[in-house]
């Protein structure tokens, strides 16, 4: 079983009268402590999302349109229009997620 590292911060007792009146609040670190594990939670970059959503529905949108026009085989067509409607779908996730406030 793993133990958690010691906290080797200074306490508020521990600091001179010069940093109690500067730092109310203990002394600043270079990085912020996290449990054991490591790394702060994880964000999404929603904006990427919706710009990358965006940009393939567009992009495989008219390539469809262009593969149908120029009568190439049909399941080329076919298979840009169901990533068209995947990119769809992914764009009213991020844009639901946007509008729930969600940071990213």
């Amino acid at each position: 079983m793993s133990t958690s590292p010691s906290d080797d911060r200074r306490t508020p007792d521990d600091l001179t009268e010069y940093e109690r009146d500067q730092f109310p609040r203990g002394i600043p670190e270079s990085q912020p402590r996290y449990p054991e594990g490591g790394a702060d939670t994880a964000r999404s970059a929603l904006t990427l999302r919706l710009v990358l959503a965006t940009f393939g529905l567009v992009i495989c949108a008219v390539f469809a349109v262009l593969a149908f026009l120029a009568e190439v085989p049909l399941v080329f067509p076919i298979v840009l229009a169901v990533l068209a409607v995947i990119a769809l779908v992914d764009l009213m996730v991020v844009a639901r997620r946007k509008l729930r406030g969600e940071p990213g």
